[in-house]
């Protein structure tokens, strides 16, 4: 018997560094809020199973680009593992046990499936935070090896990465030096701050408060006080009726970001906030 793969505590986390953040348990400790019955072990044992599937072929190939030419083939073509254009921001993608069970997902919740199965090979996989869409990274000999995870794990070249860049840097191509920046390898919490700001963006779109002021959160469970997330926990705050807790986060805000491109907008809503009711739930 095995020990049972469990969940960190949300508390636990912002005290941990980039190095020893769970990537795994993190993606499925946000999964259970959605799912609160999410079974993390079942997932777990999983990816374990498609990783010892595999585990004689890879061992038996030398170069890393012929071993990830191998696991995406398990991943992408005889599990079915798939990008979901059909329905691309449709919030299952960005929750990895609906991918598990789907074999659909984003770019990013694709990219963990394959750094999860690559690093119990002993295959240094890495995510890279990519302007607009999500790619994995692989060192080899003469440098990189980029992947598009949503495209069924497909090696991308210079020039079309730098294609892929342009549109995110002012319509600029990136020299060599900006590219590679832009490859570098993301941090665990970098990533699950990736997911949960798509989670807000889905839910904010459709107007559903509860759920945005939920990801905004988790986000400050990753990375207290981090901007944004207090700005967006405010502003789903302030749409719930909760006017205490939207003036605690906007004011916070304020007094963090003098100088934000959206700092009148928000000094008007704090404003509204200090000289209306405070009605509270």
């Amino acid at each position: 018997m095995h020990d049972r793969f469990s969940l960190p505590e949300w508390n636990s986390l912002a005290h941990l560094d980039d190095d020893t953040l769970p990537l795994l348990s993190t993606a499925l400790l946000i999964a259970r809020d959605e799912y609160p019955a999410l079974d993390a072990d079942l997932y777990d044992t999983l990816l374990q199973e498609h990783a010892e599937s595999l585990r004689g072929e890879i061992d038996a190939i030398d170069a890393w680009p012929l071993k990830m030419a191998a696991i995406n083939r398990r991943l992408f073509d005889e599990l079915g593992y798939s990008g979901d254009s059909e329905e691309y921001y449709d919030p299952r993608n960005s929750y990895l046990n609906q991918v598990f069970e789907r074999r659909r997902g984003n770019p990013i919740s694709l990219a963990m499936v394959q750094m999860e199965v690559a690093r119990r090979l002993g295959v240094p996989l890495d995510g890279v935070s990519f302007p607009g869409h999500f790619l994995v990274r692989l060192p080899v000999d003469d440098g990189l090896l980029v992947m598009d995870p949503f495209n069924r794990g497909r090696p991308l070249d210079v020039d079309e990465l730098r294609e892929r860049a342009k549109p995110h840097l002012g319509g600029e191509l990136p020299d060599d030096g900006a590219l590679l920046h832009i490859l570098n390898p993301a941090s665990h919490r970098a990533i699950l701050v990736r997911v949960l700001r798509n989670l807000h963006g889905v839910y904010a779109e459709g107007d559903d408060w509860e759920r945005a002021a939920r990801s905004a959160d988790r986000i400050l469970k990753l990375t207290p006080d981090q901007p944004e997330a207090l700005r967006d926990r405010g502003l789903a705050y302030l749409e719930l009726g909760h006017r205490s807790g939207a003036r605690h986060d906007l004011a916070r805000y304020v007094q963090q970001n003098p100088k934000a491109s959206d700092m009148t907008s928000m000094r008007e809503r704090l404003v509204e906030l200090n000289t209306g009711s405070s009605r509270m739930h």
